[in-house]
């Protein structure tokens, strides 16, 4: 246990380690400013740390390794057979990041005994013991990691959704199980909502995936609607291309309706904030589909008087004690 004000094994002060969180989470969260003026101060700190652990997984999976892992951990490869010579340089890295993934779950679970050995764990810690967190979620997210390293095309509309399971769903559920949310119901909700959230994210990045040799939209969709791989590259979308994306943006936007009471199951601001993540989401993809699913001459994105617009609009509803469930036809 690391008491308030101590040190770890490894001799990371709490303070020290809450300094590094909070760091980490406001040079890579673009919309943190507004995000922790909604939340309790008190707070703050535990969403500091289940940031840095999402962000510094993330990292390891899927940035460059070199600027992204600094201090996380270090990882060798002994192996100078004339095989692993022949590997391609991807082929290393794709090992190396396995190897960085493995280890950062070692580093969880010596969290979880007592033990943390890096500072977002020492804050992590914290949070984990006072909210009694379990471990699952965290090791999802890890899972989704490795699942990264090997699977860059998906053949089925579930085999995505069980990607989302691991990458989103479990920061939903984290985020509850801080402000005490716990229900079964309410969990089921917030996955609806946060596998919606990566769907977008995915949809909205088609263009950008591809050049990552990545394509989220599931392969038995490309062949029901008769698309190929060239349909993802650079270039005006085809018909069949935006057909098959009107039909991803109308499930995913059933994702969407299915989750959208949560917020006004919650009390706070939290109920704020979640209503926040949904709208921006929902709007999002409805500008998708005002750029009729081109996403490769310009990346959908909310403006600023966009976003502006939306938080008003919710405060004000939130500050009449409206619901704050997305109005008409979502």
């Amino acid at each position: 246990m690391v008491e308030h004000g101590g040190f770890s094994e490894n001799g990371w002060a709490l303070s020290e380690s809450d300094a590094y969180c909070a760091s980490l989470t406001k040079s890579h969260y673009e919309n943190f400013t507004v995000g922790s003026w909604l939340l309790p101060k008190e707070m703050l700190k535990h969403i500091y740390a289940l940031y840095s652990y999402c962000r510094s997984v993330d990292d390891i999976g899927d940035e460059d390794l070199q600027e992204s892992i600094g201090d996380l951990c270090s990882c060798h490869t002994d192996d100078n057979s004339s095989t692993n010579q022949l590997h391609q340089v991807e082929d290393l890295e794709t090992s190396r990041r396995l190897c960085l993934l493995d280890q950062w779950e070692s580093k969880l679970k010596s969290c979880y005994s007592g033990t943390p050995q890096h500072p977002v764990f020492v804050s992590l810690q914290r949070t984990i013991d006072e909210f009694n967190l379990p471990i699952d979620p965290f090791l999802k997210l890890i899972e989704a990691n490795r699942m990264d390293q090997h699977t860059h095309r998906y053949s089925t509309y579930e085999q995505l959704l069980d990607y989302c399971d691991h990458s989103a769903n479990p920061v939903g559920r984290l985020f509850l199980g801080i402000f005490g949310y716990r229900d079964v119901e309410l969990n089921e909700l917030s996955d609806a909502i946060c596998t919606a959230l990566q769907l977008t994210n995915f949809w909205q990045d088609v263009s950008r995936d591809y050049l990552r040799d990545r394509i989220y939209i599931p392969r038995e969709d490309w062949i029901r609607f008769g698309c190929n791989e060239n349909d993802f590259g650079p270039g005006a979308p085809s018909k069949n291309y935006r057909d098959m994306m009107r039909f991803q943006s109308a499930r995913t936007m059933e994702l969407y309706r299915r989750g959208s009471i949560l917020a006004d199951r919650l009390d706070g601001r939290v109920k704020l904030d979640v209503a926040l993540f949904l709208k921006g989401g929902i709007a999002v993809l409805k500008t998708i589909k005002r750029q009729h699913y081109d996403v490769f001459t310009k990346r959908p994105i909310l403006g600023k008087r966009r976003k502006v617009a939306l938080f008003l609009n919710t405060w004000l509803a939130y500050k009449l004690g409206l619901r704050l469930q997305p109005k008409g036809r979502i």
